[in-house]
């Protein structure tokens, strides 16, 4: 219980506040995204290896690139990092190593690490799951930057300079 207070949940967390909805969402969207079939699984066995190989090729690569993300952008965050779009109230604006190249590396890491999955599969479901996530954590990001925006003077020149979600892309 004591971690949750740490990360900034409130006691009234069903308010939603802080964005507690936005957790529950993610959650209920990361779980489903695992429970997408691959569908249909016998098209995998008819492929030539050669497509085989390329996807897993290609898997390896975004896998690669989720895990940097992911563990650079916990890393660099210490203790700011909390489940919540809303900013902890003794947070810090980071804004060097990996938020140099991208101002929300873990939600990056968590597409890639969909975009990964659905090459490793060769599953057009599990892409569209990776798109989804994309848009999902597109439009958390929005919210979190209008709090962001609110408690840091210099977030909105950060934001013109680094991008959102995909580095150097978008």
């Amino acid at each position: 219980m004591n971690q949750f207070k740490e990360w900034g949940f409130s006691a009234q967390w069903w308010r939603g506040e802080k964005g507690e909805y936005w957790v529950l969402g993610q959650t209920i969207l990361s779980v489903g995204f695992v429970l997408l079939p691959v569908y249909p699984e016998t098209a995998l066995n008819d492929l030539p290896p050669f497509w085989k190989y390329i996807g897993w090729l290609l898997a390896g690569l975004f896998g690669l690139i989720a895990a940097s993300l992911l563990l650079s952008g916990s890393r660099e965050l210490g203790s700011n990092l909390t489940p919540l779009p809303h900013p902890k109230q003794d947070g810090e604006l980071v804004t060097s190593g990996i938020y140099g190249m991208v101002r929300h590396p873990i939600y990056s890491g968590v597409i890639f690490l969909a975009i990964a999955y659905s090459f490793c599969q060769l599953s057009f479901v599990h892409a569209i799951g990776a798109i989804t996530l994309l848009l999902f954590f597109d439009i958390k990001a929005r919210k979190e930057e209008s709090w962001l925006s609110s408690k840091f003077s210099d977030y909105d020149q950060y934001r013109s300079q680094v991008k959102k979600l995909i580095p150097w892309i978008y």
